[in-house]
Order: structure tokens, then C-alpha cells, then sequence
């Protein structure tokens, strides 16, 4: 291998890391799942839910909003709240559950109910399919996917029907934790 090879292949890595650690860290939604631990200390050591409100619960530190934070985000509230008791506190949290990352289908498809979602890219196509695509009488045309924003309920049209032909590619909308789908 030439040298000029093994620094294409050292350049391409180097890209490559850097890229996925640039990426947006996972926020933590209620729901989740976290497991809080401080060094050296077993009995503060525990797995706890992110409770609708945005917060947990963790001795010592009592009660701690963590919903919308990154995990080294939530150390440094956790340490916060412990450096009353314990000097130099080394917390360490790591998500154990991504429960908080749901969305909902309902209507005329195979099997309604919720979705995890996967990955933070995943589609209405993708989430149709796990559950199990349309029933023969659904609107494939008339889908909505019904979102909560901060400025109040949004409504996205879905065209099923064109986007399986090939048309229509915008209505296949990236989906968010919290979206329902109704197929009507």
C-alpha cells in the first residue's frame, strides 16, 4: 500500500469519526429509561424512569429535570445537586431505555399501536411497515400524522398511495417521538 494510499484511508476515518461525534447527542424524553451511578459508591446506583414531568428521581438528589438533556448534560444536574453531600461526586448516566421514542398508528392497518422508533431518521413508510402496511380498505392518500409543536397541533398529509409509486417523496415525513398516524 502506497503512502499516499494510508493517508486517504487515515483521512476517510478521521472524517468519519468526526462526523458521527459532531452528531446531536440523544435528549432524554419521559418515559426513558437511565441508569445513575457515582463512583465508588454501590448503593447510589440505580435505574430509574424519566417521569412525565421531565424528571427523576435519585436519593440524595431528590427530585432532578433531566427530559430535553443530553447524558452529560444530566451528570452535571445529578453531580450538582449531590456536591451538597458528597465533595468531588462523579456521576456517570447512561440510558438504559429509549421508551420516551414512540409514535402511535392507528386506524386500518394490520397491527395498530405504538412504534419505537429506531433511529432519528425514521419515516412514515418505515413505521407502516412495522405495522404491518395497510388493511385492503385504508385511504392510502388520506393519511395524517398528527404532531404536538410548541406553537400547537400540526397536521401532515401523507399520500401513501403516490409515494409507493414514486411521487409525492416529501410526504414522507421524518417522524418524532410523541407523532401519531392515522390512516384512515
Amino acid at each position: 500500500m502506497t503512502k499516499l494510499m494510508r493517508t486517504g484511508w487515515v483521512g476517510l476515518l478521521l472524517a468519519v469519526l468526526m462526523s458521527t461525534s459532531m452528531a446531536d447527542p440523544y435528549r432524554l424524553r419521559h418515559g426513558d429509561t437511565v441508569l445513575v451511578s457515582v463512583w465508588r459508591d454501590e448503593a447510589l446506583r440505580m435505574e430509574v424512569r424519566v417521569l412525565p414531568d421531565g424528571s427523576i428521581t435519585f436519593p440524595l438528589a431528590g427530585r432532578v429535570e433531566v427530559a430535553g438533556l443530553s447524558t452529560v448534560e444530566a451528570e452535571a444536574r445529578v453531580a450538582e445537586k449531590l456536591a451538597k453531600f458528597i465533595p468531588d461526586v462523579a456521576v456517570s448516566v447512561s440510558v438504559t431505555g429509549t421508551e420516551g421514542s414512540r409514535v402511535y398508528v392507528l386506524g386500518k392497518v394490520i397491527t395498530p399501536g405504538p412504534v419505537m422508533l429506531t433511529s432519528p431518521n425514521t419515516t412514515v413508510l418505515q413505521v407502516l411497515s412495522q405495522a404491518g402496511g395497510l388493511d385492503r380498505f385504508a385511504d392510502g392518500n388520506g393519511i395524517r400524522v398528527l404532531r404536538s409543536t410548541e406553537e400547537g397541533p400540526r397536521t401532515i398529509t401523507v399520500r401513501y398511495n403516490d409515494l409507493i409509486k414514486g411521487n409525492e417523496l416529501q410526504s414522507n415525513v421524518v417522524l418524532m417521538p410523541g407523532d401519531t398516524i392515522l390512516v384512515p
